[in-house]
């Protein structure tokens, strides 16, 4: 009989965007657990037809939810908070593969911590799996929002298999408890694409909760280590949404200094040299990102 005290019914809560097989080899993941007491919802944004609805209903411990339309990375998980009837909720990207004992180390450490806001585990990319992407990160620069990532591209020789408080989870893999979304809320909505996790961060490090790093087990990532190739989507909503994090998280004095970085260094800096290299598009997609934060004055808390 499993003792719900010691082992909490864990809700994992992922999202498809028309990669149905790496959904599907995500579940083939969960399924290796040794830790039973779980579910999964796995909520399609909108992709194309498939039959991943025919795949995740072959699984007992599944829930398959279909949005209609691409609802962002916030927009989708918050979709599916309703189906998860989990202690803690574990928001896991569908390009993910576990360790047979995530949660035999990772559930302990979040029960042993009263006042735990959320907690991701160390990354590992899965196609290099003894390089690091992620072993805590950085404080936020008020300035240019911009942080760093602890042991990023780093060859693990175990020097981060220590736990420790961070200013920022990783969306790819984070675990909350429920009793914090219904106090904090979930993640906000507007951001669509980047940057929403650190707003949330930023919201549940404000209401006195902590932020922490687990060293003791890793998830893989398939995010390729050269990912960066620059679209003009991503330099769109990048751009766009660190000032709106800015704005939506500092003070007015850091808003300013934050803007006058952005128009007076950061925005020529750029444009000239997406110019230079033939990319009009990019340097287009920098100013609408800069622009859109000059007419949309009122953002919501």
């Amino acid at each position: 009989m499993t003792d719900i005290a010691s082992h909490p019914l864990i809700s994992f809560l992922t999202v498809n965007f028309n990669q149905p097989q790496v959904t599907v080899d995500l579940l083939n993941s969960l399924d290796k657990l040794k830790y039973k007491n779980w579910e999964v919802i796995v909520v399609d944004n909108g992709s194309e037809r498939s039959n991943l609805r025919d795949e995740v209903q072959k699984n007992e411990k599944a829930q398959f939810l279909e949005t209609g339309k691409n609802l962002g990375f916030a927009g989708g998980n918050n979709a599916g908070l309703p189906l998860c009837k989990g202690e803690y909720i574990f928001f896991i990207n569908n390009d993910t593969e576990v360790e047979p004992d995530l949660l035999d180390k990772i559930v302990p450490f979040a029960s042993s911590k009263p006042k735990l806001g959320m907690v991701s585990p160390r990354l590992h990319y899965y196609h290099d799996k003894d390089l690091i992407q992620y072993a805590g990160a950085t404080p936020m620069s008020k300035v240019t929002i911009r942080n760093e990532g602890i042991g990023w591209k780093e060859k693990d020789e175990d020097q981060y298999s220590e736990s420790r408080k961070t200013s920022y989870i990783h969306g790819a893999a984070m675990l909350v408890p429920k009793e914090v979304i219904n106090a904090i809320g979930p993640m906000y909505e507007d951001y669509f694409l980047y940057y929403e996790e650190y707003d949330w961060c930023e919201r549940i490090a404000q209401s006195g909760l902590e932020i922490w790093y687990f060293g003791g087990t890793k998830i893989f990532h398939k995010e390729s280590v050269s990912t960066g190739q620059d679209s003009p989507l991503k330099i769109y909503y990048l751009t766009r949404n660190r000032l709106l994090f800015a704005r939506r998280n500092y003070s007015s004095l850091s808003v300013l200094a934050s803007f006058i970085y952005f128009g007076l260094v950061a925005l020529p800096k750029n444009m000239i040299s997406w110019m230079l290299k033939g990319r009009k598009d990019l340097a287009i997609s920098f100013f609408k990102g800069y622009w859109w934060n000059i007419t949309h004055k009122s953002q919501p808390r």
